[in-house]
């Protein structure tokens, strides 16, 4: 029952709509960070490095399962698995709002 639940989850995961989504989550967040990062950063200049590295982890995961790639080693499979990269792109989004917000 086990062996069925992981393959239908790997197929799920491995339709286009899906991998769509996280080339639509990380286009953005990427971008941002490339051409503009002061929009990330609060008014009194402050960041977090860690959690920058978080959402850059996120943005990693969504363009490595966006475009099609699969890892094959299992440590690499959870690192950049979709699911935690949309949480992490979803805290990107999140940090963008409040910093944007006041």
């Amino acid at each position: 029952m086990r062996v069925w639940r992981v393959t239908t989850e790997k197929r799920l995961l491995q339709r286009w709509p899906l991998r769509t989504l996280s080339l639509l989550l990380a286009s953005p967040l990427a971008l941002i960070l490339l051409i503009h990062p002061s929009m990330i950063v609060d008014p009194e200049a402050g960041y977090s490095h860690s959690l920058l590295m978080l959402v850059m982890l996120g943005i990693s995961s969504g363009f490595i399962h966006g475009v099609g790639f699969d890892p094959r080693g299992l440590v690499w499979r959870i690192l950049f698995h979709p699911v935690g990269g949309w949480v992490l792109m979803g805290l990107g989004y999140a940090v963008l709002y409040k910093v944007q917000m006041g």
